[in-house]
Protein backbone atom coordinates (compact mmCIF):
# COMPACT_ATOMS: atom_id res chain seq x y z
CA UNK A 1 0.00 0.00 0.00
CA UNK A 2 1.32 3.35 -0.76
CA UNK A 3 2.85 5.45 2.15
CA UNK A 4 1.10 8.47 2.00
CA UNK A 5 -2.18 10.07 3.05
CA UNK A 6 -5.64 9.58 0.85
CA UNK A 7 -6.74 12.39 -0.79
CA UNK A 8 -9.07 13.66 1.58
CA UNK A 9 -6.59 13.71 5.04
CA UNK A 10 -4.10 15.49 2.23
CA UNK A 11 -6.55 18.22 1.30
CA UNK A 12 -7.64 18.67 4.76
CA UNK A 13 -4.01 19.40 5.75
CA UNK A 14 -3.89 21.94 3.04
CA UNK A 15 -6.84 23.63 4.23
CA UNK A 16 -5.92 23.97 7.69
CA UNK A 17 -2.59 24.69 6.65
CA UNK A 18 -3.32 27.36 4.03
CA UNK A 19 -7.13 27.85 4.16
CA UNK A 20 -10.57 26.82 2.45
CA UNK A 21 -9.80 28.25 -0.94
CA UNK A 22 -9.96 26.68 -4.10
CA UNK A 23 -9.07 28.75 -7.06
CA UNK A 24 -10.84 27.78 -10.69
CA UNK A 25 -8.56 28.03 -13.41
CA UNK A 26 -11.11 28.67 -16.38
CA UNK A 27 -9.84 30.18 -19.34
CA UNK A 28 -12.58 31.99 -20.60
CA UNK A 29 -12.96 33.62 -23.56
CA UNK A 30 -13.10 37.37 -22.39
CA UNK A 31 -10.62 36.47 -19.68
CA UNK A 32 -8.09 35.83 -22.33
CA UNK A 33 -8.98 38.56 -23.82
CA UNK A 34 -8.79 40.28 -20.84
CA UNK A 35 -5.18 39.39 -20.47
CA UNK A 36 -4.10 39.99 -23.69
CA UNK A 37 -4.36 36.90 -24.90
CA UNK A 38 -5.51 34.78 -28.12
CA UNK A 39 -8.58 32.75 -27.96
CA UNK A 40 -6.49 29.75 -28.82
CA UNK A 41 -5.13 26.74 -27.11
CA UNK A 42 -1.74 28.39 -26.60
CA UNK A 43 -3.43 31.48 -25.11
CA UNK A 44 -5.23 28.77 -22.32
CA UNK A 45 -1.73 27.67 -21.92
CA UNK A 46 -0.56 31.31 -21.23
CA UNK A 47 -3.13 31.91 -18.72
CA UNK A 48 -3.44 28.57 -16.89
CA UNK A 49 0.39 28.22 -16.19
CA UNK A 50 0.91 31.78 -15.30
CA UNK A 51 -2.39 31.61 -12.71
CA UNK A 52 -0.89 27.96 -11.63
CA UNK A 53 2.36 30.03 -10.50
CA UNK A 54 1.01 32.68 -8.86
CA UNK A 55 -1.65 31.05 -6.57
CA UNK A 56 -0.51 27.94 -6.23
CA UNK A 57 1.58 28.75 -2.99
CA UNK A 58 -1.37 30.00 -1.60
CA UNK A 59 -4.69 28.52 -2.53
CA UNK A 60 -5.23 24.68 -0.87
CA UNK A 61 -6.16 23.33 -4.51
CA UNK A 62 -6.88 24.18 -7.95
CA UNK A 63 -9.74 23.52 -10.01
CA UNK A 64 -9.22 23.59 -13.66
CA UNK A 65 -12.72 23.43 -15.76
CA UNK A 66 -12.62 20.80 -17.90
CA UNK A 67 -14.90 22.03 -20.63
CA UNK A 68 -12.45 25.20 -21.34
CA UNK A 69 -10.00 23.13 -22.44
CA UNK A 70 -12.26 20.24 -24.57
CA UNK A 71 -13.46 23.34 -26.53
CA UNK A 72 -9.88 23.75 -28.07
CA UNK A 73 -10.13 19.65 -29.00
CA UNK A 74 -6.68 17.81 -28.46
CA UNK A 75 -4.55 21.10 -28.64
CA UNK A 76 -6.80 21.82 -25.28
CA UNK A 77 -6.22 18.98 -23.56
CA UNK A 78 -2.50 18.97 -24.35
CA UNK A 79 -2.57 21.98 -22.27
CA UNK A 80 -4.63 20.86 -19.41
CA UNK A 81 -2.62 17.39 -19.22
CA UNK A 82 0.81 20.06 -18.62
CA UNK A 83 -1.39 22.27 -16.39
CA UNK A 84 -2.01 19.10 -14.63
CA UNK A 85 1.80 17.72 -14.55
CA UNK A 86 3.29 21.31 -13.86
CA UNK A 87 0.98 21.16 -10.22
CA UNK A 88 2.00 18.01 -9.39
CA UNK A 89 5.89 18.78 -9.82
CA UNK A 90 4.52 21.94 -7.66
CA UNK A 91 2.87 19.88 -4.88
CA UNK A 92 -0.21 21.35 -5.51
CA UNK A 93 -3.53 19.48 -5.08
CA UNK A 94 -6.26 19.47 -8.44
CA UNK A 95 -9.67 18.93 -8.71
CA UNK A 96 -10.17 18.20 -12.20
CA UNK A 97 -13.82 19.77 -13.24
CA UNK A 98 -15.05 17.39 -15.69
CA UNK A 99 -18.65 16.33 -13.94
CA UNK A 100 -18.19 12.76 -15.76
CA UNK A 101 -20.55 10.17 -14.49
CA UNK A 102 -22.03 6.87 -16.35
CA UNK A 103 -22.05 3.23 -16.32
CA UNK A 104 -20.43 0.31 -16.62
CA UNK A 105 -17.17 -0.25 -18.40
CA UNK A 106 -17.66 3.40 -19.45
CA UNK A 107 -17.63 4.73 -16.10
CA UNK A 108 -14.21 2.69 -15.80
CA UNK A 109 -12.85 4.87 -18.79
CA UNK A 110 -13.48 8.23 -17.45
CA UNK A 111 -12.08 6.60 -13.64
CA UNK A 112 -8.99 5.46 -15.83
CA UNK A 113 -8.51 8.79 -17.61
CA UNK A 114 -8.59 10.85 -14.31
CA UNK A 115 -7.79 8.75 -11.77
CA UNK A 116 -5.01 6.23 -12.70
CA UNK A 117 -1.35 6.43 -12.00
CA UNK A 118 -0.08 6.28 -15.54
CA UNK A 119 -2.18 8.67 -17.29
CA UNK A 120 -1.65 11.78 -19.12
CA UNK A 121 -5.03 13.17 -17.63
CA UNK A 122 -4.37 12.17 -13.54
CA UNK A 123 -5.46 14.65 -11.44
CA UNK A 124 -5.95 14.36 -7.21
CA UNK A 125 -9.17 14.50 -7.68
CA UNK A 126 -12.64 14.70 -10.04
CA UNK A 127 -15.91 16.17 -9.90
CA UNK A 128 -18.39 13.29 -10.63
CA UNK A 129 -22.42 13.75 -12.23
CA UNK A 130 -24.63 11.44 -10.15
CA UNK A 131 -27.79 11.78 -12.72
CA UNK A 132 -27.65 7.49 -12.96
CA UNK A 133 -27.18 7.15 -9.36
CA UNK A 134 -24.21 7.11 -6.61
CA UNK A 135 -23.45 3.38 -7.42
CA UNK A 136 -22.93 3.93 -11.32
CA UNK A 137 -19.77 5.73 -9.85
CA UNK A 138 -18.34 2.84 -8.11
CA UNK A 139 -15.31 2.19 -11.02
CA UNK A 140 -14.57 5.67 -10.22
CA UNK A 141 -14.40 5.52 -6.33
CA UNK A 142 -12.94 2.36 -6.13
CA UNK A 143 -9.67 3.63 -8.59
CA UNK A 144 -9.77 6.82 -6.38
CA UNK A 145 -9.41 4.94 -2.93
CA UNK A 146 -7.14 2.37 -4.79
CA UNK A 147 -4.60 5.72 -5.92
CA UNK A 148 -5.18 7.45 -2.98
CA UNK A 149 -6.95 10.15 -5.12
CA UNK A 150 -10.43 12.09 -4.39
CA UNK A 151 -13.86 12.04 -6.05
CA UNK A 152 -16.26 15.31 -5.44
CA UNK A 153 -20.06 14.15 -5.93
CA UNK A 154 -22.44 16.33 -7.12
CA UNK A 155 -25.05 16.51 -4.62
CA UNK A 156 -27.04 20.05 -4.46
CA UNK A 157 -25.75 22.67 -6.76
CA UNK A 158 -26.99 26.13 -6.81
CA UNK A 159 -28.21 26.53 -10.25
CA UNK A 160 -32.31 27.16 -10.75
CA UNK A 161 -32.25 23.90 -13.02
CA UNK A 162 -31.39 21.99 -10.60
CA UNK A 163 -34.22 22.10 -8.03
CA UNK A 164 -35.90 20.06 -10.70
CA UNK A 165 -34.54 16.86 -9.87
CA UNK A 166 -32.08 17.53 -6.71
CA UNK A 167 -35.58 18.74 -4.78
CA UNK A 168 -38.06 15.77 -6.06
CA UNK A 169 -39.15 14.18 -3.49
CA UNK A 170 -38.80 15.83 -0.35
CA UNK A 171 -38.43 15.45 2.64
CA UNK A 172 -36.71 12.22 0.86
CA UNK A 173 -35.58 14.17 -1.93
CA UNK A 174 -32.95 13.09 -4.30
CA UNK A 175 -30.24 15.33 -3.01
CA UNK A 176 -30.48 13.76 0.55
CA UNK A 177 -30.55 10.47 -0.95
CA UNK A 178 -27.04 11.21 -2.52
CA UNK A 179 -25.44 12.39 0.48
CA UNK A 180 -26.79 9.48 2.31
CA UNK A 181 -24.94 6.95 0.00
CA UNK A 182 -21.71 9.20 0.08
CA UNK A 183 -21.64 9.56 3.82
CA UNK A 184 -22.67 5.46 3.44
CA UNK A 185 -19.38 4.87 0.89
CA UNK A 186 -17.36 7.63 3.00
CA UNK A 187 -17.82 5.08 5.83
CA UNK A 188 -16.84 2.02 4.51
CA UNK A 189 -13.72 3.92 3.22
CA UNK A 190 -12.95 5.21 7.01
CA UNK A 191 -13.33 1.73 7.86
CA UNK A 192 -10.12 0.21 6.12
CA UNK A 193 -6.83 0.21 7.39
CA UNK A 194 -4.58 3.04 6.77
CA UNK A 195 -0.46 4.00 6.34
CA UNK A 196 -1.46 7.44 7.95
CA UNK A 197 0.80 8.96 10.60
CA UNK A 198 0.82 12.32 12.74
CA UNK A 199 -2.30 14.06 13.38
CA UNK A 200 -3.72 14.45 10.40
CA UNK A 201 -7.66 14.04 10.62
CA UNK A 202 -8.99 10.72 9.03
CA UNK A 203 -11.69 12.28 6.61
CA UNK A 204 -13.21 10.51 3.44
CA UNK A 205 -12.05 11.32 -0.14
CA UNK A 206 -15.42 11.01 -1.37
CA UNK A 207 -16.75 15.08 -1.31
CA UNK A 208 -19.66 16.61 -2.30
CA UNK A 209 -20.43 19.02 -4.52
CA UNK A 210 -22.83 21.50 -2.62
CA UNK A 211 -23.56 25.39 -3.89
CA UNK A 212 -22.82 28.26 -1.52
CA UNK A 213 -25.56 30.29 -3.07
CA UNK A 214 -27.90 27.53 -2.33
CA UNK A 215 -29.51 29.68 0.63
CA UNK A 216 -32.26 27.36 3.00
CA UNK A 217 -31.97 24.52 0.84
CA UNK A 218 -29.94 21.87 3.14
CA UNK A 219 -32.60 22.49 5.63
CA UNK A 220 -35.74 22.87 3.64
CA UNK A 221 -34.65 19.82 1.78
CA UNK A 222 -33.95 17.85 6.10
CA UNK A 223 -30.38 17.02 4.75
CA UNK A 224 -28.10 16.89 7.92
CA UNK A 225 -24.87 16.88 7.53
CA UNK A 226 -23.14 15.93 10.65
CA UNK A 227 -23.06 12.35 9.53
CA UNK A 228 -20.80 13.12 6.01
CA UNK A 229 -17.39 12.79 7.07
CA UNK A 230 -16.00 14.19 3.78
CA UNK A 231 -14.95 17.98 2.26
CA UNK A 232 -17.92 19.95 0.75
CA UNK A 233 -16.84 21.63 -2.26
CA UNK A 234 -18.43 24.62 -2.31
CA UNK A 235 -18.59 26.65 -5.68
CA UNK A 236 -20.08 30.57 -5.79
CA UNK A 237 -17.54 32.33 -3.54
CA UNK A 238 -16.93 36.12 -4.56
CA UNK A 239 -18.45 36.81 -7.33
CA UNK A 240 -21.36 34.83 -7.72
CA UNK A 241 -22.65 36.16 -4.45
CA UNK A 242 -21.57 34.02 -1.22
CA UNK A 243 -19.60 36.31 1.12
CA UNK A 244 -18.85 34.77 4.81
CA UNK A 245 -22.03 35.32 6.38
CA UNK A 246 -23.32 33.46 3.64
CA UNK A 247 -21.35 30.84 4.07
CA UNK A 248 -21.66 30.51 7.77
CA UNK A 249 -25.53 30.29 7.66
CA UNK A 250 -25.32 27.69 4.79
CA UNK A 251 -23.23 25.19 6.09
CA UNK A 252 -23.20 25.94 10.41
CA UNK A 253 -21.27 23.96 12.33
CA UNK A 254 -19.99 21.76 9.14
CA UNK A 255 -18.26 24.92 7.58
CA UNK A 256 -14.85 23.92 8.58
CA UNK A 257 -15.00 21.18 6.35
CA UNK A 258 -15.96 23.28 3.33
CA UNK A 259 -13.37 23.99 0.00
CA UNK A 260 -14.85 27.14 -1.15
CA UNK A 261 -14.37 27.72 -5.14
CA UNK A 262 -13.59 31.53 -6.45
CA UNK A 263 -12.83 32.10 -9.88
CA UNK A 264 -13.54 35.23 -11.76
CA UNK A 265 -12.65 37.51 -8.52
CA UNK A 266 -9.70 36.41 -8.38
CA UNK A 267 -9.26 35.73 -12.44
CA UNK A 268 -9.41 39.07 -13.40
CA UNK A 269 -6.89 40.63 -11.63
CA UNK A 270 -4.24 38.84 -14.14
CA UNK A 271 -2.44 38.68 -16.08
CA UNK A 272 -0.30 40.82 -13.70
CA UNK A 273 1.34 37.66 -10.87
CA UNK A 274 1.33 39.77 -8.42
CA UNK A 275 -2.22 41.13 -8.37
CA UNK A 276 -3.31 37.15 -9.16
CA UNK A 277 -1.34 36.26 -5.69
CA UNK A 278 -2.90 39.18 -3.90
CA UNK A 279 -6.05 38.46 -5.13
CA UNK A 280 -5.90 35.02 -4.36
CA UNK A 281 -4.53 35.79 -0.50
CA UNK A 282 -7.50 38.42 0.26
CA UNK A 283 -9.78 35.69 -0.70
CA UNK A 284 -8.23 32.68 1.21
CA UNK A 285 -8.23 35.12 4.33
CA UNK A 286 -12.19 36.04 3.64
CA UNK A 287 -12.89 32.57 3.53
CA UNK A 288 -11.06 31.20 6.53
CA UNK A 289 -12.96 34.00 8.33
CA UNK A 290 -16.01 32.47 6.67
CA UNK A 291 -15.31 28.82 7.82
CA UNK A 292 -13.65 29.43 10.90
CA UNK A 293 -14.99 32.54 12.63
Amino acid sequence: MTNFPPFGERLLQRMEERGPLCVGIDPHANLLDQWGLPDTAEGAREFSLRVLEAVGPVCAAIKPQVALYERFGSRGFAVLEELLKEARERDVLTIADAKRGDIGSTMEGYAAAWLSDDSPLAADSVTLSTYLGVGALGPAIALAEETRRGVFVLALTSNPEGQSVQHVGAPRSVAARVMDEVSEANEKFLAQPTTTHGDIPRVGSIGVVIGATIGTALTDLNIDLTRFNGIILAPGFGAQGADMASIKQVFGANADRVLVSSSRDILRAGPDAAALERAARHAQTTADVAVTD
